[in-house]
């Protein structure tokens, strides 16, 4: 076995000092040399697994985190709900943002720590007013419609509108110590244009359609500054310390192939292309939920992993990609209501068929509500136990 350095890429992030925080303990790096242990020595803290697994390096187990990962199925977080009833009031407080995005690395110690906050963060500064009611969801409270309510759109600036979003990572970076992935997440411009036309959730995606089919020049101007601002977003939460970025494209897949095409994968593409211009190192994850017939275009748009669902087998999805680029998941949610045997065996499964190189193991959709804690645990166990 080989000791990692530091790579340039994580030499690059120095968070500043933060008086209210201890400073970062060293790392400690084991090294068998022909069957004598070297004794433990303060060295400069290798990249993260996740990193390693992403960039195609070998590495001895799959990385794992999980979608979702910080949030309803936990205890803990629903102790801070019952004290903080509004998903707002907890996700724009940097306090509480990082106090929950610790909660499951502090129990489960996962390869992956993300933020916890929302694709819709982004909205109230581009003059978008919404809200995120329980029992409900998003509540977008003057859906767009015409070409004058886009003309009223701003484009977003994280620096004035989200301080407390940079203010979380450059802490959980130093509270993480380069142990895990610290990583951060955008909504894809369809997505966010289905929230804003449609008034919030949908099931049939009516409005969105009906302004791509008859109006689609306003679309495409509301897609045009999603795009520019999310690729703002995505360089914002870099510089503030997020380590890779997980794109979510959730709704595209309603719409058809050729329509993809238009309204996601052109958009999609712009933004990878204008973060990798100022951040060429910057892992990006591609995220779209019931993506079987649209695999081979999310890799089109440049993304360095495409995040399968549960719905498309690890193999299949793995020749349908390639081996160039990263895979993650995609293990069922409804995994984890399984007994201990029953989830041990999908994780090997899904591994096997991922194979040795460039897969981050995830499920294929975030947590449900209801997951017991203790399969959460059991997953991870298992998953940390894996050897190539």
């Amino acid at each position: 076995m080989s000791c990692s350095s530091v790579s340039s890429f994580t030499s690059l992030f120095v968070p500043p000092k933060r008086s209210s925080l201890s400073n970062p303990k060293p790392r400690f790096i084991h090294c068998s040399l022909g069957g004598t242990v070297v004794e433990p020595k303060a060295t400069a803290a290798a990249e993260p697994l996740l990193l390693n697994a992403v960039r195609g390096h070998d590495v001895e187990r799959p990385p794992v985190w999980l979608m979702r990962q910080a949030g309803r199925y936990m205890k803990s977080y629903q102790i801070i709900c019952e004290k903080y009833p509004s998903f707002r009031e907890r996700s724009e407080n940097a306090d509480l943002v990082v106090e929950i995005s610790l909660q499951p690395w502090n129990v489960f110690k996962p390869d992956g720590v993300i933020l916890f906050s929302d694709i819709l963060t982004p909205l109230s500064g581009m003059n978008i007013p919404f809200d995120i009611v329980k029992g409900k969801g998003p509540v977008i409270f003057n859906p767009l419609a015409t070409a004058a309510d886009v003309d009223q759109v701003r484009e977003f600036n994280p620096e004035d509108s989200v301080p407390y979003v940079g203010e979380a990572l450059t802490i959980l970076r130093r509270e993480v110590d380069n142990k895990a992935a610290v990583l951060g997440f955008v909504g894809a411009p369809f997505t966010l244009a289905s929230y804003v036309v449609e008034g919030g959730s949908s099931k049939h995606f009516t409005k969105i359609k009906g302004l791509a089919f008859s109006q689609p020049k306003v679309l495409h101007s509301l897609l045009q500054k999603f795009a520019t601002s999310m690729a703002k977003y995505i360089r914002y939460q870099a510089d503030n310390g997020a380590q890779a970025v997980q794109i979510f494209d959730s709704w595209a897949t309603e719409l058809s192939p050729v329509d993809f095409e238009e309204f996601s994968l052109h958009y999609l593409k712009q933004i990878v292309d204008a973060v990798k211009q100022t951040h060429p190192d910057l892992p990006l994850i591609l995220y779209a939920s019931g993506s079987g017939g649209l695999v081979e275009r999310l890799a089109l748009t440049g993304v360095d992993v495409v995040s399968l669902d549960w719905t498309v087998d690890m193999a299949e999805g793995r020749r349908r990609l390639g081996h160039d680029i990263a895979v993650q998941g995609n293990v069922d949610p409804g995994v984890l209501f399984g007994s201990k045997k029953f989830i041990t065996d999908r994780i090997h499964d899904t591994v096997r068929k991922a194979g040795r190189q460039k897969h981050i193991l995830n499920l294929g959709h975030g947590i449900k509500v209801g997951t017991p804690e203790e399969n959460v645990a059991h997953f991870f166990e298992v998953a940390k136990a894996i050897r190539y």
